[in-house]
């Protein structure tokens, strides 16, 4: 396959950035996504040009590390599916491909595609801890879990993190990756001690970072690698009159 690729080329936070042109020539149709700029990349460094700075890990669709615009939608046009595991058998020969950073006030550009994704880190932060004792791992079966409450919540903790809600919401609302946070924990035993208190220290904290609100566009739910349901934010909402009532 060849591609015509347009990436967003940025050196650091204060630089101005622009879309440079590249050629991939001779990608494998089995390539994934980052395999194919992993072999943009080699061919730059033969050239002795700097590569494209963007971030992965696992590349197993479980860190949320790899998200990126392509083509306008946050990590590409399959859906339920992270940047990693998009292969490149879903584009054609000689198509034109634009690639771009999360765009949103509060994931600054570090480099090219790579933001500062630490504003979830701070939100997660304000929730504090859960007060279960410390020691050896409990039975598992001491603490009953109704079936539905245990789907659910797992539902919620199948969030990665990658940050697609939220560049991929007009508004630039964290509500759908914050929601999945809290209510995870809101649905379990071992979360109801703190349970009013972490949802307002999280929606507050998820306001200090200048998200935007959200106005139920649902894009976010569509762009989500994890199908993470819009469902959880009404949970979250409720939790939250919930807390201001008591």
């Amino acid at each position: 396959m060849h591609l015509s690729l347009y990436v967003w080329r940025q050196q650091n936070a204060t630089a101005s950035g622009k879309m440079v042109r590249y050629d991939a020539d001779d990608i494998n149709p089995d390539m994934s996504f980052l395999e194919m700029l992993d072999v943009v990349n080699w061919k730059l460094i033969d050239k002795g040009e700097e590569p494209i700075a963007f971030d992965h890990d696992c590349r197993e669709g479980i860190c949320g590390s790899c998200g990126m615009m392509i083509n306008g939608i946050a990590h590409g046009p399959r859906r339920a599916t992270a940047a990693c595991q998009l292969h490149m058998r879903h584009f054609r020969d000689g198509d034109v491909i634009h690639v771009e950073p999360w765009r949103s006030r509060a994931f600054p550009v570090i480099k090219d595609l790579v933001v500062d994704r630490s504003a979830f880190d701070r939100i997660v932060g304000s929730g504090g801890y859960i007060s279960v004792s410390t020691g050896s791992a409990p039975e598992a079966n001491s603490i009953p879990v109704a079936k539905n409450d245990s789907d659910l919540a797992m539902d919620a903790a199948a969030c990665i993190g990658c940050g697609a809600c939220v560049a991929a919401c007009p508004n630039g609302s964290a509500s759908l990756f914050t929601a999945a946070k809290i209510s995870h924990l809101t649905l379990l035993p071992q979360g109801q001690a703190e349970r009013g208190q972490r949802v307002m220290k999280m929606v507050a904290a998820m306001d200090r970072e200048h998200f935007g609100n959200c106005t139920m566009h649902r894009e976010c739910e569509a762009v989500c690698p994890k199908s993470i349901s819009v469902n959880f934010i009404a949970r979250m909402n409720r939790e939250y009159l919930r807390a201001l009532l008591k």
